[in-house]
């Protein structure tokens, strides 16, 4: 049997082979997985046959370049949304957190301790005067005095916190801009 030399056909990659038949797809980035992004972070739970319609692609092609996105890693994953204040989560804070030494492991250890808290809901590692910028959804303000004092600060590196918390919500999770997928 003759070894096949990979091919590079417009930027496109092998997706499989059906008998004999090579089956190319374009690279991701083109317009068409922009498309599909687009309209997947409108409606994760849009049906392929639907997509398929939305994007100008037959169900069996779409369902392809949605598993290749998936291998990829630029769709991680699939979840519900859920109201904060529809959930008893009225209060959201962001604290800076300062540390007291700047190295990998204690960033490591941080990371993993404030991940455990099940009141962040987002951690960044940020420049400026603090380290890390913590986002936490509380029922109260008590709910948020102990996961403060209780959980972030007891953390053996970190320093300090500052609070701000937000008043109302304008924008949470909103679409990844894919303008510049040419």
């Amino acid at each position: 049997m003759a070894k096949i030399a990979p091919l590079d056909i417009d930027g496109a990659m092998l997706c499989g082979r059906l008998g004999d038949m090579m089956i190319f797809m374009p690279a991701p980035g083109d317009r068409t997985d922009r498309a599909i992004l687009a309209t997947l972070q409108r409606d994760g739970r849009i049906a392929n046959i639907d997509l398929a319609e939305a994007v100008s692609l037959s169900p069996s092609a779409c369902l392809r370049r949605v598993k290749a996105l998936e291998a990829s890693g630029i769709i991680e994953g699939y979840r519900a949304e859920i109201s904060r204040t529809g959930a008893g989560l009225g209060l959201t804070a962001f604290i800076g957190v300062r540390v007291e030494s700047h190295s990998r492991a204690t960033a490591d250890e941080i990371e993993r301790a404030l991940t455990a808290i099940p009141a962040v809901v987002a951690c960044y590692v940020v420049t400026g005067s603090d380290d890390f910028m913590v986002e936490v959804a509380a029922q109260d303000l008590a709910d948020y005095e102990h996961v403060l004092l209780d959980e972030i600060l007891a953390i053996p590196a970190v320093v300090t916190g500052h609070s701000v918390f937000a008043i109302r919500t304008v924008l949470s999770r909103g679409p990844v801009p894919l303008t510049h997928w040419r």
